[in-house]
């Protein structure tokens, strides 16, 4: 298991169900652990409970496979992104907003009370702390 921090594996965030190669370049593999240094590591330890990572990178190819954004082009394939849950994505989603620094959070889908689960993505540089919410097809600024 290739370690990218404390808690999360290259594997996990890599990981796909479609039958495509999902292999990050070293490029978007640095993007990744950064993500896992700022976020992903100390969130899991903030709220005491496991992360699941949905989706984190993803290829060009299975970004378009599972109908991810196309343009602007995805901070998925970039190595930026990753689509989490834990036992309350409510309290995920709190947390994140609440003390760390971020280009977007987004509640996906879900309810008024809790997201299906957190999308979260962090740059290099030039972070917008963008918050967002996706309900009945469309992206909500909070």
């Amino acid at each position: 298991m290739n370690k990218l921090g404390k808690y999360f594996s290259l594997e996990e965030l890599t990981v796909t169900h479609e039958n495509l190669d999902n292999t990050p370049g070293p490029v978007q593999i640095q993007k990744l652990k950064e993500l896992v240094k700022n976020i992903l590591d100390p969130l899991r330890e903030m709220i005491d409970e496991p992360i699941a990572v949905n989706s984190g990178f993803r290829t060009l190819a299975v970004n378009k496979a599972i109908g991810g954004a196309q343009k602007p082009i995805s901070q998925h394939t970039k190595g930026e992104a990753a689509d989490i849950e834990c036992f309350d994505n409510a309290k995920l989603f709190q947390t994140i907003r609440d003390h760390f620094q971020f280009d977007q959070l987004i509640w996906e889908k879900g309810n008024d009370r809790q997201p299906d689960w957190v999308h979260v993505s962090l740059k290099s540089k030039g972070n917008r702390n963008q918050i967002l919410k996706y309900k009945n097809g469309e992206y909500i600024q909070l």
